[in-house]
């Protein structure tokens, strides 16, 4: 069983608060992806990024004092083709922080044999939720796509690779 997982690739962070040029380069890519994955039968699962109108009082809002992803807002929902694609029998799980428990322990409750990732931010979201995966199925191939990630900083986003190459995740 194979499960493919799109990271964050919401409105906030393609074109909104913390948006970056490059990022809507991805869209039309992932959307393709979704399709030819879901042909395949894999699963196909999206994590948001979800905060409350609170944020800045948070732990993270106080290191990243900028409102994005909050819930009810435009900025939370998925951008562009990449929503489109995105079924109501699809598995989305909402995340206030980096990493998704609930995804981790989802992956580990189906037993995934392969699980590729993608979207935004490399070097944070789908970083954290890359080493998340490799925990809760540390038998499974776990695999970036990085023609399909990205990041505003090019080099945290190889240095995060490289990190991640460590830990047995393969980069595609």
């Amino acid at each position: 069983m194979k499960a493919f997982v799109v990271v964050d690739y919401q409105k906030d962070f393609v074109n909104g608060s913390l948006g970056f040029e490059g990022a809507e380069k991805l869209d039309s890519k992932i959307a393709e992806r979704i399709k030819q994955e879901r042909a395949k039968g894999s699963e196909i699962i999206f994590t948001l990024d979800t905060h409350g109108k609170d944020y800045l009082k948070t732990k993270e809002g106080k290191s990243l004092p900028v409102c994005h992803c909050i819930k009810g807002s435009e900025g939370h929902a998925l951008f562009g083709k990449t929503a489109e694609q995105c079924k109501e029998s699809d598995m989305q799980f909402l995340k206030n922080t980096y990493g998704s428990m609930e995804l981790a322990r989802y992956l580990q409750m189906r037993g995934f044999e392969r699980v590729e990732l993608c979207g935004l931010v490399s070097n944070i979201c789908v970083f954290t939720n890359a080493v998340l995966a490799k925990s809760a199925v540390p038998e499974a191939e776990i695999v970036i796509v990085s023609s399909l990630t990205d990041s505003f900083d090019k080099e945290l986003q190889q240095k995060s690779f490289d990190v991640l190459k460590g830990l047995n995740i393969e980069i595609e």
